[in-house]
């Protein structure tokens, strides 16, 4: 046993081993992503926040090396596994999850309570202050339907949880005050507990809510009262979809208290940072790791994914930009596509229907309009005209453009790559350059325009007639 035993410790259970056939998927339900991450990352999170030393996550079979895998990825060592070989109900998943757990107290919750709050969860760690062996998180609910409900005796005391398909009276189904699934308790008092669970229940399967009557009848169980937010739970896509507008909310109300302008139904990932008075619009989608500086505008129906966008940077409407870094102060869009590997530097310019893919554009560049730019270098203050294609893949390789600083570009330019332009070079309208230019130097490339006078009168007319025939 360790020596944290000793002092008053916490651990964590997270029990995360049920099969989610509701969801009607072959992935875990506790996988499912919601505001970019997986629904068991915020109960696991909760917890150590709520200041668990480590927290144990009761695993089942299907899916149980992915799950593994994001949890050593997500928080290291403080995070461990246990398994529940059968699915014999939550006592049994919490009877496996103790048998990893070290400390004198445990902070036992569900794998998919997106939605808990932190207070809440001190609160009933608290409740152990007071010698109970056992405190635990209730809810008051208009509509308690679906729920268990806590028993309390003549003087209030809680004496125990009734499943919803137990209740044996109107009585008891008009009871409003619902078990919101999270337990704190003395480690050797929940092992007993436990241990002594039977399977006298409609599901024939090992409840832990019984843990509360045998609380109540050693001593007294203590009932926490939280907010409704708490029994949110995700057994379907349905509930999964509700509990992430939720939790939306609550991320944009977040930056919005630390100085974030947040308009509308902009939707931001849980791991997305933003600066002070950064603006971000109507129907944007920031996902993942996107870091947004200060200052920054972010406009309507941009989506950003692991994109680091820098202080006073703005991306007109409807801009995508994906793995990709964009410098202060630099204008992206609107309808521009960064794929990834893209660096657009302080100050430059990417416009309207301008794709980028591994390529930088230097200080102060621009391209403007109509271009593709793919496996490229872009100088500081060059010009790249509409139309403009960096021609970077044969077939089997890709290959690089450079365009050296100053450079200008003119309109409906194709670049065969691999090519240099250099720096001060110009390179005329609808040249096709498949050599490189020297710096300073005019690339010219048209083939010789030839007016023939009166011509278009005589051609509108066979034409015409070729239409009658």
């Amino acid at each position: 046993m360790s020596s944290r035993t000793a002092v008053s410790s916490l651990d964590a259970v997270v029990l995360a081993a049920g099969q989610g056939k509701r969801m009607r998927s072959a992935l875990p339900k506790v996988l499912h992503p919601i505001c970019g991450r997986p629904l068991v990352h915020f109960p696991v999170r909760a917890a150590l926040e709520a200041g668990a030393s480590r927290v144990v996550v009761v695993v089942g079979g299907a899916g149980r090396a992915e799950l593994e895998a994001y949890l050593a990825a997500a928080f290291g060592d403080r995070v461990t596994t246990a398994v529940q070989a059968e699915p014999r109900g939550t006592g049994d998943a919490a009877r496996a999850g103790l048998e990893a757990v070290e400390a004198s107290r445990v902070l036992v919750l569900c794998g998919d309570a997106p939605l808990l709050a932190l207070a809440d969860l001190e609160r009933v760690v608290a409740g152990l202050a007071g010698g109970a062996p056992l405190a635990f998180l209730t809810c008051v609910l208009d509509d308690p339907r679906g729920f268990g409900r806590v028993l309390r005796g003549p003087g209030g005391a809680p004496l125990g949880i009734r499943e919803e398909r137990d209740l044996g009276s109107d009585a008891e189904r008009a009871i409003r005050e619902i078990n919101a699934g999270v337990y704190a308790a003395q480690v050797p008092f929940l092992r007993a507990a436990v241990a002594g669970l039977q399977p006298n229940n409609a599901q024939g399967e090992l409840y832990l809510t019984d843990v509360v009557a045998a609380a109540a009848a050693r001593g007294g169980a203590a009932a926490v009262v939280g907010g409704a937010d708490a029994v949110v739970g995700v057994n379907d896509r349905a509930q999964l979809a509700a509990a992430e507008d939720a939790l939306y909310r609550e991320i944009a109300h977040r930056h919005a208290l630390a100085g974030v302008t947040v308009r509308g139904d902009a939707r931001i990932d849980d791991g997305v940072e933003i600066g002070p008075d950064a603006t971000v619009e109507a129907a944007t989608r920031l996902r993942g790791r996107t870091r947004i500086g200060a200052g920054a505008v972010i406009d309507v129906g941009c989506v950003l994914t692991d994109a680091e966008i820098g202080p006073g940077a703005t991306l007109l409407p409807y801009s995508v930009v994906t793995e990709s870094v964009v410098g202060e102060g630099a204008r992206i869009g609107p309808f521009a596509h960064l794929r990834p590997g893209s660096v657009i530097e302080a100050e430059a310019h990417v416009g309207n229907f301008v794709e980028t893919k591994q390529t930088r554009l230097r200080r102060g560049a621009k391209a403007n309009h109509l271009a593709y730019l793919g496996d490229g270098e872009v100088g500081e203050g060059a010009n790249v005209g509409a139309g403009t294609i960096f021609c970077n893949y044969d077939g089997f390789a890709k290959h690089r453009t450079v365009i050296g600083a100053g450079a200008f570009i003119g309109s409906d330019s194709q670049l065969v790559a691999p090519v240099t332009i250099g720096e001060g070079a110009y390179v005329a309208t609808g040249t096709t350059v498949t050599a490189d230019v020297p710096a300073d130097a005019l690339a010219i490339g048209r083939t010789k325009q030839e007016n023939k006078l009166g011509y278009a009168s005589r051609l509108r007319a066979r034409l015409r007639a070729a239409a009658k025939r």
